[in-house]
Parts: structure tokens; C-alpha cells; sequence
């Protein structure tokens, strides 16, 4: 076989060989020795209590305290006189690991409670290094280090979950504080780890210092309410932490690259993450440097402005690659709902405003967007002729139909059929909101949605029912075949008046913006007043 067709050689198995075994009593009457070069450290208690030095910083340790320290770690340091009772190992790795060499790494892992058999090993492997080699067993010592090493980094594992905890609640933290007085030492101390041990796990974590990502959230938090209020320079800073506005300023400078009063005039390069806040910005005739669209908006999209903007997809994107793709659209504001999980992730790269749907509906989004952009009469406008088209419906409603009654819009996807409040669009929000009909039970959206089976949609009488997703979901029809054929369902006082509408345009009613908003006023109205003509 030549060699270019063997199989690719398998990664090498890593070895570890103890050089020197020292017990922790011999090891501080010696003094800290610099650890030599490519020489990895392991430090195991099985007895007393002391203090060790790492980093020139006292830790308090007792039985079960173990430490691992790669071979660029710094020497450990122990006093005289100490109590502890325990090992202390230099061995050599092969091959060596490349994590030895990144300095982001820390230098040194610990257990403070290992486990009974970590200790009991350390003890026979240092009981084996004092004795002669047996000839019948040469490699014991290296069996029993090797052993050890496998229990301890089992351990480690587990600490390094419990310190991505602390960590993550550590960040959480100052995501919630960033207003306070904030110091690396306080938060070392509630995190019960020493404040360079936090500096170092915590830029390994976020890939900024500190003081850098407090003041990233601090500055981001100054853009966010410098969109949506007109504060003073002063006031704002202390609104985010700053004790003065000339700080501030500065530090604004330095992250924004701009004063924040330019930011304030600067047209903004905008990314909407949602479909909706794509369609407002699209009403106020602005199109986003990056937009979510549905079919229906990308239609409409040359219809706002010559510039066309780039459509995401938010389903098809790892974590990473959305903030590759927002990043590329280098955006002064990003637009998303209060709830999504990537905001925060989004943050190095602009102020997130967040909007609350289930509180705001789309006149308030629309608004508030507007205020942002420089378009509050843009809106007042738009809104003002949206209005006068509803008031035309619903003369005429009246004139047909008198008192509304009750209405519901079904969206189906396969067997399954969902309706929802006013709260979440897809039509509610015009019926119930708009036009007067009202849900056919009170507590019906108590959870602002309810889900059943295509089948049994006849539990759910009402005046009038709209019905969308067909024939767009083609996985539906054999549901809806059956559906029709339950004497349950022909019952029905709106399937006996004809008050059953199917609303095809199911991309369409998924919109909860201005634009979708009004092209769905249109369509229910086409189907409540066919006689009629309203655009």
C-alpha cells in the first residue's frame, strides 16, 4: 500500500512522568522553588490547615484542597511552619499540551474538596517514590500518578462547571448593577475566588477586562436612552453609572467613536431582527441596513426606498454566524423584542433597544421606532390615515351587521390550530381591536393563545371564523377533509351562514406592523363586505 493511502496517524496519547515528589512540609522549609522549565505542578492535602500563595495572594486551604498548575504557572508558595499535610509534584507532560501555551487560560485549576481516593492515592504514590523500585512492579509509581492525575482531572471537570456558574451568575450580576459602584475586588469576593484568578476566568469568558465590559454596558445603556429621551448630559450619567457627564462623554467617545451628541444627530444604520419592527421601520419609509422579512414585506421592500438593505433569515443562523452577520452590517442600533436570548451576545456590537410585545402593541412600537428615527410625524400621519380607513369599515360594518358579535382567526400548521389575542397580531389585533368583534369566550387567550387539533375546531363556536394557512400548508388539507365531514362542524351557526372565510395569505397574516396591518384590514374587510371596495 503506498503511503499516501494509510489512514491519517491517530492524534498521541498524552504522558505524564513525576520528576520530583516532595511532601508539602519539606517543600515550604525548602522555600518556593521556581517550577523548571516545561515542568507542570500538582499539589494534593490531605491533612491540617494553611495558606497557600498563588500570585503573591493568600488562599486558606485544608484537607481536600488539590491544585493543578500548567508548566507556564507561576511558583507556589507555602509557610514556614505549616501544619499541611500533603504532596507537592513536578512532572512533565508529552506531548505538550497546547493549552499550556494560552495565556487566556489560568495558570492554575483547584478542588477544594477532592475526593477520599485523590488523597489515598497521593499517599501510596508518595509511599512507592520513597521505596526502592520493586522488580517485579518498576512502573508502579508511574501507575499510581498516572491514576491520580485521572481522578484529579475528573474532578476538575466537574469544578469547571461550578466555575462557569459563578461566572455566569458574576455577569449577570453586573448586567443588573451596572448602574452601582461596581469593583473587580467585590466581585471576586462574591464569587469567593481571588481578584486575579476572577480577572483572568473572567475575560477568558467574555473576551473583555472588567472594567472594559462594564463600561461597554454602561455606554450602550447611555446610546439606548439617548435614542428614545432627550436627557442631559449630566443626568444621563448618572442614570448609568458615571459620576459626571465630562466622563462620560469621553468614555463614550472612546467606545462609540463619537461624542454622544453626534450620535444623537447621526442618521442611524439600523438592524431589525423580527419581521415586525422590519415592517415599521418600512411604513416610516426607512429600510434597515439588515431586516428580517416575511414573502409579503420582500415584495414590498422596493416600494420604501431605492436602498434594498439585506434579509436574514433569524432560523438559519448558529449563535455565531448571527453576530457575524449583524457585525457585517455595521449597524448604530439594533431592534429586537425584549424576550429574544441573543440580545445580550448582540451587545459589543450596538445598544439593543428591546421592545415588549405582549405590552405594546404595534401603534406604541410604531411610535416609539419613529421618535428614534426622526419620524414622529411620518407616523402621526400614517396612523392618521390608517384610522380613517378603519372608521370607513366600520360605518359600513355597522350598516350590515349592527352589533359584531364574536370572531376568531384559526392559523393551521399540519393537524395542529392556533388562535390568539389581539396581543399577538395574525388578525386578532384588527377584529378585536379595530372592528368591534369580540373573542367567543372570555377567558379564551387567558394564556394569549390557545392550540387544538384541526378536528376538533368545532369546539370552538363562534359568529364568525377565519381560517389561514391553507393552501399554503398543504399538510393540513387531510385534517380539514375530515374536519368537514363531523356533523359537529356543518353544524355550526357560522358554517351555516356562510360567515366561514378562508384567508389564503398566510405569510401576510403573520405581520403585526403597519404595512401587514393595513393590507389585513383590507382583506378581512373584502370578506365581512364583499359588496364593498376598500384599499
Amino acid at each position: 500500500m503506498p503511503f499516501s493511502s494509510l489512514p491519517p496517524s491517530p492524534a498521541p496519547h498524552p504522558y505524564a512522568i513525576p520528576m520530583r515528589i516532595v511532601e508539602l512540609a519539606e517543600y515550604a522549609a525548602s522555600g518556593p522553588l521556581e517550577p523548571m522549565p516545561n515542568r507542570s505542578q500538582l499539589l494534593v492535602v490531605w491533612g491540617g490547615k494553611g495558606a497557600l500563595h498563588l500570585y503573591e495572594h493568600p488562599h486558606k486551604v485544608a484537607r481536600g484542597f488539590a491544585l493543578l498548575g500548567r508548566s507556564a504557572s507561576q511558583a507556589v508558595a507555602i509557610g514556614l511552619g505549616t501544619s499541611l499535610q500533603g504532596l507537592y509534584i513536578e512532572f512533565v507532560h508529552y506531548p505538550p499540551s497546547a493549552a499550556d501555551n494560552r495565556n487566556s487560560d489560568p495558570e492554575f485549576e483547584t478542588v477544594q474538596r477532592c475526593s477520599a481516593d485523590c488523597m489515598r492515592l497521593a499517599a501510596e504514590l508518595y509511599a512507592a517514590w520513597q521505596e526502592q523500585p520493586d522488580e517485579g512492579e518498576p512502573y508502579r509509581v508511574q501507575l499510581l500518578f498516572s491514576r491520580l492525575l485521572s481522578e484529579l482531572r475528573r474532578e476538575l471537570s466537574s469544578t469547571r462547571v461550578a466555575s462557569a456558574n459563578w461566572l455566569s451568575r458574576a455577569v449577570q450580576f453586573i448586567e443588573a448593577n451596572y448602574t452601582e459602584d461596581l469593583t473587580r475586588e467585590q466581585l471576586a469576593e462574591r464569587a469567593n475566588v481571588s481578584p486575579e484568578h476572577f480577572s483572568r476566568a473572567f475575560r477568558k469568558h467574555t473576551g473583555r477586562t472588567f472594567i472594559d465590559y462594564l463600561t461597554m454596558l454602561r455606554i450602550r445603556s447611555a446610546q439606548s436612552r439617548i435614542l428614545v429621551d432627550n436627557t442631559a448630559l449630566n443626568a444621563l450619567a448618572r442614570q448609568v453609572g458615571f459620576k459626571e457627564g465630562l466622563y462620560l462623554s469621553r468614555k463614550f467617545k472612546d467606545v462609540v467613536g463619537m461624542s454622544p451628541t453626534a450620535f444623537r444627530r447621526k442618521p442611524k444604520r439600523i438592524a431589525t431582527l423580527n419581521l415586525n419592527h422590519t415592517g415599521i421601520l418600512m411604513a416610516l419609509g426607512q429600510t434597515p441596513e439588515l431586516g428580517v422579512y416575511t414573502s409579503w414585506l420582500e415584495k414590498n421592500k422596493s416600494r420604501t426606498s431605492g436602498h434594498s438593505g439585506v434579509s436574514l433569515n433569524p432560523n438559519g443562523h448558529t449563535p455565531t454566524s448571527l453576530y457575524d452577520a449583524v457585525a457585517e452590517a455595521r449597524p448604530d442600533m439594533i431592534i429586537h423584542y425584549n424576550t429574544a436570548a441573543e440580545n445580550r451576545s448582540l451587545l459589543p456590537l450596538a445598544p439593543v433597544i428591546e421592545l415588549p410585545f405582549r405590552t405594546m402593541n404595534w401603534r406604541e412600537q410604531l411610535l416609539m421606532i419613529a421618535n428614534m428615527v426622526d419620524k414622529r410625524r411620518e407616523a402621526e400621519q400614517w396612523l392618521a390615515r390608517y384610522d380613517e380607513l378603519v372608521d370607513r369599515i366600520n360605518r359600513a360594518l355597522d350598516e350590515r351587521l349592527g352589533q359584531r358579535g364574536t370572531a376568531i382567526v384559526w392559523e393551521l400548521a399540519g393537524d395542529k390550530a392556533f388562535a390568539c389575542s389581539g396581543s399577538y397580531g395574525r388578525g386578532a389585533h384588527i377584529l378585536y381591536g379595530d372592528l368591534g368583534f369580540r373573542p367567543p369566550e372570555p377567558a379564551l387567550f387567558s394564556h394569549g393563545y390557545v392550540e387544538t387539533s384541526v378536528e376538533e375546531l368545532y369546539s370552538y363556536p363562534s359568529d364568525h371564523i377565519f381560517i389561514t394557512g391553507t393552501p399554503s400548508c398543504p399538510k393540513s388539507r387531510p385534517f380539514l377533509r375530515r374536519l368537514s365531514q363531523a356533523p359537529q362542524w356543518s353544524r355550526l351557526e357560522a358554517v351555516r351562514s356562510n360567515q366561514l372565510y378562508w384567508l389564503y395569505e398566510a405569510d401576510l397574516f403573520c405581520g403585526y406592523d403597519p404595512l401587514s396591518t393595513q393590507a389585513q384590514l383590507n382583506i378581512l374587510a373584502r370578506q365581512l363586505l364583499p359588496d364593498h371596495k376598500f384599499t
